[in-house]
């Protein structure tokens, strides 16, 4: 398969859109594609065999979970190169959407211990939009497989953007809830104070029917919700990708939505993430920096988060409360969610933030989780949504942040966002031939 960044006008359609008679047809038609372009991409773990199921509002929807939860079909291996936990018992996340009718058809690759923010790996998973950049990490093969239509939902886990950067890369729209909202039973811990299970589809109306599904979040929409706009962090930002998401708000800000400026950055509390995330990482997969079969560069990064003293990482935790409360203050006021872009840069190439690379960029590495991993260390929602593309043909991801509890609300504005557009529904060139071609 031929992947180059251009776009096409050919769009999947949604499930909440896809009639009641065509679900069996659309379930059979992703466990083919998840045989066949899921595995070209790189993108698949295993795949399972999927009854139709008649029951419930999700009635026969095809997703896969990202291979740190339990499925109760296959051993996790998080990532490596062999199972690191049990099969079962099985996720409280998999038996509610199980409930709901939906039908788990594979599980999707992942960078090692979900500790990878690019993407990159063992696995050499592939941007559909294009071989040579990222696709995102580390849920990776759950933003790759529902971009490239072979599910119509995945689960991922977000610690510090780890849906939200992969949404980005891949122009989907992913959703890290409000932290607690989601059962974490039989998912690997990365660092616990900061874990999120997250959803992964092409559109906020898919998230919109699946989330009260899975949190029992009914969710209270406001009838003109308000935004501010983080404006130091698009000051940061590459000029494209700043000029990109202030389009997405401008249609947002034509659809009725009151959008004020506000200035500052929660500087304090991005470095309380960074040394949250490292330390209780370290503590959870310490015993894997002499193992071999660890990819080098994370074993120096879990030795880095064991320099972190318990006095530090005491601090940084004992200081969130506060920090929440001066960002829901200072930068949302009376605002009903904050604005900024998933990343500041575009999305790079491979080479860029491969260690292993004689071009290897430590500031873009760096760059991929600059504007979402304060959001975990919050405990605050986000969602992502694709806002446009660059020069590039590469997708550009808009970040919505609100308050803790607020997660129904964020579907709504992206639903409202993605009513007046159709980034969401673009499909790439090399994907839309593939589909063209089936029978």
């Amino acid at each position: 398969m031929m992947l180059k960044a251009m776009t096409s006008i050919s769009r999947f359609p949604d499930w909440c859109s896809l009639p009641e008679r065509d679900h069996p047809a659309a379930l059979a038609q992703c466990r083919q594609r998840l045989a066949r372009i899921g595995r070209e991409l790189n993108a698949v773990e295993q795949i399972f065999p999927a009854d139709f199921s008649s029951r419930g509002p999700l009635s026969g929807m095809p997703f896969v979970a990202k291979d740190m939860i339990a499925t109760g079909q296959s051993e996790p291996c998080w990532g490596c190169s062999e199972p690191q936990a049990a099969a079962l018992p099985r996720a409280s996340v998999i038996d509610r959407l199980d409930q709901a009718g939906a039908c788990l058809i594979g599980t999707a690759t992942m960078t090692e211990l979900a500790y990878e923010p690019s993407g990159i790996g063992r696995r050499g998973a592939l941007n559909p939009w294009g071989s040579d950049a990222i696709p995102g990490g580390s849920s990776t093969g759950s933003a790759i497989l529902v971009a490239s239509g072979c599910c119509f939902a995945a689960l991922g886990s977000d610690t510090g953007g780890s849906v939200r950067i992969p949404a980005h890369c891949c122009g989907v729209t992913g959703l890290k809830p409000s932290y607690g909202s989601l059962p974490l039973d039989g998912t690997m811990a990365l660092a616990p104070s900061m874990d999120t299970i997250g959803i992964i589809t092409r559109s906020a109306a898919d998230l919109a029917l699946i989330w009260p599904l899975v949190s029992g979040d009914a969710g209270a929409a406001e009838e003109l919700p308000s935004a501010t706009v983080l404006e130091d962090a698009f000051g940061a930002s590459d000029p494209e990708i700043a000029r990109i998401c202030r389009g997405a708000i401008g249609v947002l800000a034509e659809s009725g939505m009151a959008i004020a400026p506000r200035s500052g950055f929660p500087e304090q509390t991005d470095q309380n993430a960074l040394l949250v995330l490292q330390a209780e990482a370290a503590r959870q997969h310490g015993k894997r920096i002499n193992d071999a079969r660890i990819d080098a560069s994370l074993r120096k990064r879990i030795m880095r988060g064991l320099a972190i003293s318990d006095q530090s990482l005491g601090a940084a935790l004992a200081a969130r409360d506060e920090l929440r409360r001066q960002f829901l203050s200072h930068y949302l006021g009376d605002a009903s969610v904050a604005l900024l872009p998933v990343m500041p840069i575009a999305t790079p190439r491979i080479e860029q933030v491969d260690p292993a690379s004689a071009h290897f960029n430590p500031r873009a590495l760096y760059a991929l989780s600059r504007f979402t991993r304060f959001v975990n260390y919050l405990g605050l929602p986000a969602l992502a949504v694709p806002a446009g593309f660059d020069r590039s043909g590469m997708p550009v991801g808009l970040q919505i942040v609100g308050r803790p509890g607020a997660d129904a609300l964020l579907l709504d504005i992206g639903v409202r966002l993605q009513a007046r557009s159709d980034w969401h529904g673009r499909v790439p060139t090399a994907i839309a031939s593939e589909i063209a071609g089936e029978k």
